[in-house]
């Protein structure tokens, strides 16, 4: 009995689940994961952001797209601006703001690390977004702020994946997250809550995001998620950047009636006839 050998069918495509989560707004830097397996210390610059790194763990963050510290922390009354300014200004290389601030007793380890860390997630999530630019790392720079408590990079990676799905989830279009925001005419949208209410209210066609989180002293992803659900519901919109101003077009080239141009056109027309 002679045996036919068939080829196999081909294997469908299975769907990386890695690969799925990373495409949903870009992966986080390569940079970063490199700087913390050689435990780095310095400070990681990009287009929308920085990280401040000790040893390879995450220890600040900063984002002009997200409030500070500082508005945080002074917004609901948690700390008096001027313990604040104190302490910075107080801050030196052996005694960063961070210990300046415990050693006034104006405010517990719990609650300014809670603060830290929100700032940090805050901040990280836009340094970490997708850019055209490339990240620089200069090695050695501290923050003065200093070290209060460090964060794992895989830990701040994954936050920032876990916040890009989120809002992906709640409406894909990110537009909202950056452009100036609009109020818009519902039919029948559900009714907002105080937080999102908090939030149309500075709704003006002018403030972003961004802005309306510095106002209201909230973290920044805090006030998009609500953005990205007012949109959903219909509330709002965000008005389109302008179009890019195309240059006007240069002079024409005057004609040239040149004899000796014309004698090798003629030339060269005889030579392809040939």
């Amino acid at each position: 009995m002679t045996v036919v050998g068939t080829t196999p069918p081909p294997r469908l495509p299975v769907r990386d689940k890695v690969t799925a989560r990373d495409s949903v707004g870009g992966g986080v830097s390569p940079m970063l994961t490199r700087l913390a397996a050689e435990r780095a210390t310095g400070v990681l610059e990009r287009e929308r952001g920085a990280l401040y790194l000790a040893e390879g763990r995450v220890v600040h963050a900063e984002s002009p797209l997200s409030p500070g510290l500082d508005v945080l922390l002074s917004a609901h009354g948690t700390l008096d601006a001027a313990v604040w300014w104190e302490a910075v200004e107080r801050a030196d290389q052996e005694h960063g703001a961070a210990r300046r601030l415990l050693d006034s007793g104006r405010i517990g380890r719990g609650a300014l690390e809670v603060c830290h860390l929100g700032a940090l997630y805050d901040a990280a999530y836009f340094a970490l977004s997708p850019s055209s630019t490339p990240g620089r790392f200069r090695y050695g720079t501290g923050h003065w702020f200093g070290a209060l408590r460090p964060v794992p990079v895989d830990a701040v990676e994954r936050e920032t994946l876990r916040r890009r799905e989120l809002l992906h989830r709640l409406w894909p279009d990110p537009l909202p997250d950056s452009a100036p925001l609009l109020r818009a005419e519902p039919v029948a949208a559900p009714g907002p809550t105080a937080r999102q209410r908090a939030v149309l209210a500075l709704v003006d066609g002018v403030r972003t995001a961004s802005d309306i989180a510095r106002a209201l002293g909230r973290q920044a992803f805090a006030t998009l998620v609500d953005v990205r659900r007012l949109a959903a519901a219909g509330l709002l919109t965000a008005r389109f950047p302008p179009p890019v101003p195309q240059p006007p077009p240069g002079p024409a080239l005057p004609r040239v009636d040149d004899p000796d141009i014309t004698l090798l056109k003629r030339l060269r027309d005889a030579l392809e006839a040939l």
